[in-house]
């Protein structure tokens, strides 16, 4: 593979030898020798949960998590930061917040919606694609993502989750972008102290990931949250990834979405999810 400072992965000029691992991948070979099976994140220094937790656009009250005590959620996942964020305003969201979720024994799965994918689906994002040097990019946005986790007291050895909206993965071109931008995001929250999560829809960047690692590249992401809304979790049978990779402890499954809920009279509308990944380390 070729490569340059400026972008990690030139988006034209990929070596032949990639391009046929990647389409070996994308049609469902064998993986490759090189392909990287990750170990049990704990011994690294993570803090894993197993169980349920949601996700919505505003951060919820404290007076909104007691009421949700009732419930059978222990974690929330909040968009703290990022240029693509629908909910960019989240007065709630403090270091004083954090604090009292940690008192509370809730966990956080903090999630970083930064530029898109040039070939995203979603309208809303296309005001935020991914630039000319996409490596670079994703690491300038990694280290964003890391100070603004500091600032609300996160610890390294947290989990934090990019969040890139589903892409046409057909568009060789934007994809080979879009991953180069992860791998960048990826390598400077990992040289940080911190484990570099992605969240992305099971048939776009899940299934994408999962090409790359069969290929045999480098700087992925440490843990796989993926959107799949068949509305029944199932952490460890996604079709698009195999068994052994991101596991154990590393996978998060989103299962259904906008779906308004209620508990101790305080109603949401959430995402559900399956947990079984590291999430917020609160100092």
């Amino acid at each position: 593979m070729t490569r340059n400072r400026q972008s990690g992965w030139q988006v034209t000029g990929w070596t032949a030898g990639l391009a046929t691992a990647l389409a070996t991948a994308i049609a469902g070979a064998t993986p490759a020798a090189s392909a990287e099976v990750l170990p049990d994140p704990r011994p690294l220094g993570a803090e894993v949960y197993e169980g349920w937790a949601f996700d919505t656009c505003h951060t919820p009250s404290l007076a909104t998590l007691r009421a949700w005590n009732s419930s059978r959620y222990r974690a929330v996942g909040v968009y703290y930061a990022g240029r693509g964020r629908a909910c960019a305003s989240q007065p709630n969201l403090t270091v004083s917040w954090m604090r009292a979720v940690k008192s509370m024994k809730w966990r956080v799965l903090p999630i970083f919606v930064g530029s898109q994918s040039p070939c995203v689906r979603n309208t809303n994002k296309k005001h935020v694609p991914i630039g000319g040097k996409p490596f670079s990019q994703g690491q300038t946005e990694g280290k964003d993502a890391v100070a603004r986790a500091k600032a609300l007291s996160l610890k390294k050895r947290s989990a934090l989750y990019l969040d890139m909206e589903a892409y046409d993965l057909k568009k060789t071109s934007c994809a080979a972008k879009t991953l180069s931008f992860v791998r960048g995001w990826n390598r400077e929250v990992r040289s940080r102290g911190f484990f570099p999560g992605f969240y992305s829809s099971a048939e776009s960047g899940v299934r994408h990931m999962e090409q790359a690692r069969r290929a045999g590249v480098h700087d992925l992401p440490s843990v796989m949250w993926f959107a799949r809304w068949s509305g029944k979790a199932s952490l460890y049978g996604e079709s698009t990834l195999a068994g052994s990779a991101w596991n154990p402890h590393r996978r998060v499954h989103q299962y259904k979405g906008n779906v308004d809920v209620t508990h101790g009279g305080r109603k949401l509308r959430i995402d559900r999810n399956k947990v079984d990944a590291p999430v917020a380390i609160i100092k």
